[in-house]
């Protein structure tokens, strides 16, 4: 039976600021470690070089004696020292063999068991090399030594040098280097430990703010905002982006109050339009015609609830990506020129005429069916916020790898505080509502998403009373 997975124990119920200093301290003592161990290896192989670094001067010197006095099996330290002192005040001791190995001149102050050349020696002597070697006996401390073999003139072997020296005040220094860090990397690791903590708490201190401020945003409090630090770390962009999160959650909400009271009261209007009408129809008997009358009425307001909920379903599913759009190549001035004949019908009730300026010939790539939608409410809009016997003009030219739709009425005009809301659902400014009642404040929030769609972009220019230019950019498939 397979297990459940659990978190490691190092992990669970501890504070961030908790892990932070032991993952810091545990990092902090690796590095002291290793720093300690290289340092320790560094010093006894620079200790230990200059150690064969002297023993070789040594040999260098004891051998420039020999040759200069001339040495025999009979000759005693004593002559050598007279006449180069500097063996007898050297911190070393030497022996001088023969090629078999035997004592030809030692020091004075070797022990019997010293004077002991090892095999290795004797044969590198022998192959013409040098050797160094470390050496201990019992109860005393360990010794360096090295041998240089010595040849005549003829090349044959006439000496074997051994030059040493006791290793103990490098076994000293290295044993208080040893105690030294021993002692200092627990005191280093445990000031750095409380270094660290001090350092997390104080790196951490802004996200107990973050976490009152989000407690308070979770009771409701859509207001609220983090105090963001002045240096824009990475706690400094948290806030910060904390913050534009909460603003959008905050608009986002407010579209949504201001949705569900707009749409309450589009969808309640024609209701009580009915239930009024209905009610009045049945308080006493009436004649055939004006029941007539108030079914036609109510025909009307059911027409008008059934446009707001299938324009409602319809921005649902494209929130929801449902919708799917064709990408093929449309002749957008021909269908421009379409749209234009059907609404020339749309304002001859009114008196208004719709007028083509410059078309020119584009293509675009979209969905057609979905453009001609936009272009439909586009000029309905212009003509229903239109004055009598006004006009609206289309236009279409090309700008770069772009092009532009506009289409200009002379009606209301729109006011400047309305102008930002334009796109939002069930929006409809006090002007467009006191000139026309039947419409649904959904058309240009479907305009902009089949805009957007085609990634593209939409912007209106007005002023009250002047007319309204609405300007559709959008991309050229071919360029013209």
């Amino acid at each position: 039976m397979a297990r459940s997975q659990q978190p490691s124990a190092i992990g669970s119920g501890l504070s961030i600021r908790v892990r932070l200093t032991l993952w810091y301290g545990m990092a902090l003592a690796l590095v002291l470690v290793t720093f300690a161990g290289v340092l320790y290896s560094v010093m006894a192989r620079e200790l230990r070089e200059q150690v064969d670094q002297s023993l070789a001067t040594a040999a260098e010197t004891a051998i420039r004696s020999i040759e200069q006095t001339r040495a025999t099996p009979s000759s005693q330290f004593e002559d050598l020292a007279a006449q180069f002192p500097e063996l007898a005040v050297m911190d070393k001791f030497f022996q001088i063999f023969s090629p078999t190995g035997g004592v030809t001149i030692q020091s004075p102050h070797l022990k019997p068991h010293n004077e002991l050349l090892s095999r290795a020696a004797l044969d590198a002597a022998l192959a013409g090399q040098t050797i160094y070697q470390s050496v201990r006996f019992s109860d005393e401390s360990p010794m360096r030594l090295f041998a240089v073999p010595v040849f005549d003139e003829a090349e044959h072997l006439v000496h074997i040098v051994q030059v040493g020296t006791t290793l103990q005040p490098v076994e000293t220094m290295l044993q208080r280097l040893l105690l030294l860090l021993l002692i200092l990397l627990p005191v280093a690791l445990v000031v750095s430990l409380a270094a660290g903590w001090f350092l997390a708490g104080w790196a951490l201190a802004p996200v107990g703010g973050i976490t009152q401020a989000a407690r308070r945003i979770a009771e409701g409090d859509l207001g609220q905002r983090l105090a963001v630090p002045p240096v824009r770390d990475e706690l400094g962009t948290l806030a910060a982006t904390f913050n534009e999160m909460i603003a959008r959650l905050d608009a986002s909400f407010q579209e949504i109050r201001r949705f569900s009271a707009d749409a309450s009261h589009e969808l309640r209007t024609p209701l009580t339009v009915m239930k009024g009408e209905t009610e009045l129809a049945l308080r006493r008997a009436r004649p055939a015609e004006d029941y007539k009358l108030v079914l036609e009425s109510n025909l009307e307001e059911i027409d008008r609830l059934t446009r707001i909920v299938d324009e409602l379903l319809f921005l649902s599913r494209a929130d929801l990506g449902e919708v799917k759009m064709a990408t093929l190549p449309v002749r957008f001035d021909d269908l421009v020129r379409d749209v234009q004949q059907q609404a020339a019908v749309l304002g001859q009730e009114r008196g208004i005429q719709i007028v083509l300026g410059w078309l020119m010939p584009v293509t675009i790539l979209g969905d057609e069916l979905r453009l001609r939608e936009l272009l439909l409410n586009l000029v309905d809009n212009a003509v229903k916020y239109s004055k009598p016997g006004g006009r609206v003009d289309v236009g279409l030219v090309t700008d770069g790898s772009q092009v532009r739709l506009t289409v200009s009425d002379q009606g209301i005009g729109i006011e400047p505080d309305a102008l930002p809301h334009l796109f939002d659902r069930f929006y409809r400014s006090a002007g467009a509502r006191t000139h026309a009642k039947q419409g649904t404040g959904l058309g240009l929030a479907i305009c902009k998403w089949i805009v957007e769609s085609h990634k593209g972009r939409i912007d209106v220019q007005s002023r009250p009373g002047e007319g309204a230019q609405v300007t559709v950019t959008l991309p050229l498939a071919i360029e013209n």
